[in-house]
Formats: C-alpha cells, sequence, structure tokens
C-alpha cells in the first residue's frame, strides 16, 4: 500500500493492471469491507471509482453499469432501474435525491491505484 497526501491523508492501493478492466467498462474491487466501482472510460481517456451500492435499492451493481456522458458530464446507470449518477461528483443525475461516493484514481506504470481515505 501505498500513502500519500493530497488534500489530507489518502492511502492509495493497488486495484488492478489496466488491463483487468474491459475499456469502456467497469469491475468491482474490494478493499477491506467496500466494494468500489472502478470504470476505464476510454473515449473520455479517464478513469474513475464510486462506490459499488447503489443506493436507489442498495445493490451492488454500479461495476456492471453503462457508462456514458449526459452533456459533458461522465456518468454511470445502474443496470437494474436505470438511476444515472456523476462519476465525477457522484450526484443523482435523474432529480433524486441519492448520492454516492466517489474516489480518486491513477494510473502509474500499467497499475490502478485508487485512494480511500481512512472511513
Amino acid at each position: 500500500m501505498i500513502t500519500t497526501e493530497t488534500e489530507g491523508k489518502l492511502s492509495w492501493f493497488i486495484a488492478c493492471k489496466t488491463e483487468d478492466v474491459p475499456v469502456n467498462g467497469g469491475v468491482c474491487v474490494k478493499y477491506e469491507d467496500r466494494q468500489i466501482a472502478l470504470f476505464h472510460f476510454a473515449r473520455r481517456g479517464a478513469w474513475y471509482a464510486t462506490q459499488n451500492e447503489c443506493p436507489h435499492r442498495n445493490q451492488m451493481a454500479l461495476s456492471r453499469g453503462m457508462i456514458g456522458s449526459l452533456d459533458t458530464e461522465p456518468k454511470v446507470a445502474c443496470p437494474f432501474h436505470k438511476k444515472t449518477f456523476s462519476l465525477e461528483t457522484g450526484e443523482c443525475l435523474n432529480g433524486d435525491d441519492y448520492q454516492i461516493k466517489t474516489y480518486p484514481v491513477k494510473v502509474m506504470n500499467g497499475l490502478v491505484y485508487i485512494g480511500v481515505d481512512g472511513e
């Protein structure tokens, strides 16, 4: 585990190799007691990580959701009920009062790192 300072103390862990994540898709990463959805949004040249649990029905499913854009906002849609969430802010884009947690991601030397706080 790599520890660094970025707006407070974050612990960076190696989630996987870049090739382990489908292009324009997602995977679920288990870290301690958390399930984190990791997305490779190749069309945007970006990586995103969020909680895997969709707060609408409390299902661990977001890593299997479809990614896309709403105007310029990158988003993921829950595969079950199509609630959509910003991959940058975690805000529900359907106008509902839901929010998901987002995590910083960095890619170095073919490895994907996710930053987590001490929550």
